[in-house]
């Protein structure tokens, strides 16, 4: 039987790590380099403790300085890498999402869950954009309103499911989001046994998805595979008929060489 994951307070929980970590994730697209000051805003610590920790990870080389502010130098990707080395299913799956691409003219993408959001591990872009944000390896999205976080949603034990519902915040990104947890949970379960999800228009205006589980040979989760499309232009009936079937095959070929 798996640990139970520890939490804030617990005898063996790590505080310094946590909020080591915590410096590291806020620099991103929006925020590429930040003053101390600014690190503390953005990580509610005061301004003495983001300094020891920023200036820590200074000494072990994963930031650097530029005059008063302080960027991610290219040290971060080590652990990056070494996360997707120990994959060696990721660059089969990246082509076959890129025949997809080639095939349908559609984006498609391999995510895995993260806490509450989904986090985008490959990326298939099509020419033109769906979203008014740059989708690519790395982003993280809300898992309740994209098709291949609620199909990952699905995959979890009924405690971890039941802890995600009770600590996600639900927000109507548009008119056609669902804002109960009780409706988001019934989604889920619907994913559950089905095998599959459709999003149509929750996350983001126009924008339509379809997303399938996919696993090894012997039953280890990978993460999701998703087509999204613009609502306008492909209905559900071609989601169905064409998109679905096209991931499930993927699903089928990656089983056969993943063991």
């Amino acid at each position: 039987m798996d640990e139970p994951s520890l939490k804030p307070g617990d005898r063996d929980f790590v505080g310094a790590l946590a909020s080591g970590l915590e410096v590291l994730q806020v620099f991103g697209v929006e925020h590429p380099r930040m003053t101390l000051s600014e690190v503390a805003a953005r990580t509610n610590m005061d301004r003495a403790k983001a300094r020891r920790f920023v200036l820590t990870l200074h000494a072990l080389g994963y930031v650097k300085r530029v005059g008063r502010q302080f960027e991610l130098s290219p040290r971060v990707l080590g652990p990056g890498y070494a996360y997707q080395a120990s994959n060696q299913y990721r660059a089969v799956i990246e082509q076959y999402l890129e025949e997809i691409t080639a095939e349908l003219g559609e984006s498609s993408s391999l995510a895995v869950l993260d806490g509450n959001d989904v986090v985008y591990v490959v990326r298939s872009p099509a020419r033109l954009r769906l979203m008014a944000i740059t989708l690519s390896v790395g982003t993280r999205l809300p898992a309740g309103y994209t098709s291949m976080g609620r199909v990952l949603l699905g995959q979890l034990r009924e405690q971890e499911l039941d802890g995600f519902l009770e600590s996600v915040e639900l927000k109507a990104f548009t008119p056609y989001s669902i804002m109960t947890k009780e409706s988001l949970k019934k989604e889920i379960l619907k994913v559950r046994s089905q095998g599959f999800a459709i999003v149509d228009e929750e996350l983001d205006a126009g924008l339509r998805s379809v997303a399938v589980p996919i696993y090894t040979g012997s039953n280890v989760l990978l993460g999701a595979l998703n087509i999204s499309t613009n609502a306008a232009r492909v209905d559900m009936q071609v989601l169905m008929s064409v998109y679905l079937p096209r991931l499930q095959e993927v699903v089928g070929k990656v089983k056969l060489i993943a063991q």
